[in-house]
């Protein structure tokens, strides 16, 4: 029996070592984690439980039956994080370059499908060279297994991926295929082809982080959420994503105790807005001090600025925000940011979270840029998800509210439970100058003086048009609300619609135009 169980031990401290002490210590010097190491951050101390950790490869080609490392290059298993399971997957770029193998995708398979039965979330960090060439197609139909399960997945349970180094070809669909992704500056990419490829085919020089470094991901391609300069910091960013989501679609967010009392007042608010709607302003200083103090987490804040999208906490209880940013593009909405918004709303109704709108926008972008990208389907999008989603919806216009914009920001013709409005909002079909110049144009050019006539009846028209007013005699907002009660009311309503119910028609699913 000793020489079975000192046999294990050994088996032991090899799946432990990794790739060796030699590169191990190479990544180090890097700035880098090992794998065990990212999961000793990621998970409560003590919590964590693996699963095949001896498990080797079955590759008898290219040499490969004289290399077997236990693990063969992904440890995985279950843990707690904040004492909720989770279950985990880190991928060990010392073994074989973190390359996937069939053995290495069944590991990954099997707690895919014990999360799925457990009604826990999957946390992925990922550092792999992509498919192992030794095994051809074993390691693709590997890769296909994973996404099949990914897709399964989606909206079930919460799925979080971490990229802490090279992540190309096949290997980056799975992660894009997951909810929320962070990415580490520098050390991380992503990349379906690489550079030497890309030299080849279209005789572009370009660098690996020119291609598919963090910065490329959370702020032109919109593929990442966030980035972080070390591994550490983006482990901790994971690791406060998931305090705002919940185990699984049948449950809530979970919730918690704040100090910060739902009567608090706002009186700063009001002095937010500038006196000219011709000026910009930073929505942040409207969105966060309405939320509970310390709660507010942005995703993808360098992705489409126009479109602000986070997690928060209101009275304790977890909300997606969603706002238009008057500071970048006077907040109008633009291909990137109707995606970017689409795709957060999803989420959130998917894990029943409340959603909270604030609504600044003068309207689509226009031009013939936009249209050849596809504004009508892109906007179309964010529409689908409002009208689709049924958790708690709650609106706030606080200036500009125009044309289609307006009825795809949430608007109570889109199932908005409760829709408010400040004194200064102004709803209507367009801005008063451009209403006027159609409306009165032949009536103006038989005047002496047609500038004249048109500033008079732009007036007429802002009076007429340029508050909420209008909307409210209609019940299109159900209450015209002062600036400084804005957090008190809010709470009130997200209290109100605690225990909404809301049925769908019975279908396999909608055609989102995608």
């Amino acid at each position: 029996m000793d020489e079975k169980i000192n046999e294990l031990l050994q088996l032991r401290q090899e799946a432990l070592s990794g790739g060796g002490f030699k590169r191990n210590s190479k990544r180090h010097s890097q700035g880098r984690l090992s794998a065990r190491e990212r999961l000793d951050l990621l998970l409560d101390q003590g919590s964590f439980e693996e699963f095949d950790m001896l498990k080797t490869h079955r590759c008898q080609n290219f040499g490969m039956e004289k290399r077997q490392y236990p693990g063969d290059g992904v440890v995985t298993g279950y843990g707690t994080i904040n004492g909720r399971l989770v279950f985990v997957f880190s991928q060990d770029a010392t073994v074989l370059g973190g390359s996937l193998s069939e053995t290495f995708a069944e590991k990954i398979c099997k707690i895919m499908d014990m999360a799925e039965r457990a009604g826990a979330p999957l946390i992925g960090l990922n550092d792999s060279g992509g498919a192992r060439i030794q095994e051809g197609i074993e390691s693709l139909a590997g890769y296909a297994e994973i996404f099949e399960r990914n897709v399964r997945l989606s909206g079930v349970v919460p799925q979080l991926s971490g990229i802490f180094g090279p992540c190309a070809g096949g290997a980056v669909y799975s992660p894009a295929l997951t909810d929320i992704i962070m990415m580490v500056r520098r050390n991380s990419y992503m990349f379906l082809t690489g550079p030497k490829v890309v030299k080849s085919v279209t005789h572009e020089d370009v660098t690996t982080e020119e291609l598919g470094g963090a910065d490329v991901h959370t702020g032109v391609s919109g593929v990442a959420h966030l980035a972080y300069d070390s591994d550490e910091e983006t482990i901790q960013g994971l690791r406060r994503a998931l305090s705002y989501l919940p185990q699984n679609n049948m449950e809530s967010p979970p919730w918690e105790e704040n100090a910060d009392s739902a009567e608090r007042e706002t009186p700063t608010l009001a002095q937010v807005l500038p006196p000219s709607a011709q000026q910009p302003y930073d929505m942040h200083q409207i969105v966060i001090p309405c939320m509970d103090k310390q709660s507010w987490m942005e995703l993808q804040p360098d992705y489409a600025p126009n479109m602000i999208t986070g997690f928060a906490r209101l009275g304790g209880a977890v909300v997606g925000v969603v706002a238009n940013q008057p500071n970048h593009l006077a907040g109008v909405l633009d291909s990137d940011a109707a995606g970017k918004a689409a795709r957060f709303v999803r989420m959130c109704d998917a894990f029943n979270i409340p959603l909270v709108t604030f609504v600044d926008v003068p309207g689509f972008m226009p031009g013939r840029q936009q249209e050849h990208q596809g504004i009508i389907r892109h906007g179309a999008k964010l529409l689908y998800a409002y009208a689709e989603a049924t958790v708690p919806k709650i609106t706030l216009i606080l200036r500009k509210a125009y044309g289609g914009a307006y009825c795809v920001m949430s608007s109570k013709h889109l199932r908005g439970d409760v829709n408010y409005a400040w004194p200064s909002a102004e709803i209507a079909v367009m801005g008063a100058k451009g209403a006027v110049e159609i409306l009165y144009a032949r009536e103006a050019a038989a005047q002496d003086d047609p500038h004249a006539y048109l500033r008079h009846k732009e007036e007429e028209y802002q009076k007429r048009f340029a508050n909420p007013f209008v909307a409210a005699e209609r019940g299109y907002v159900d209450d015209v609300i002062l600036p400084e009660r804005t957090r008190f009311r809010l709470c009130r309503a997200l209290g109100m619609l605690n225990d909404k119910r809301s049925e769908r028609p019975a279908r396999k699913h909608g055609n989102m135009p995608l």
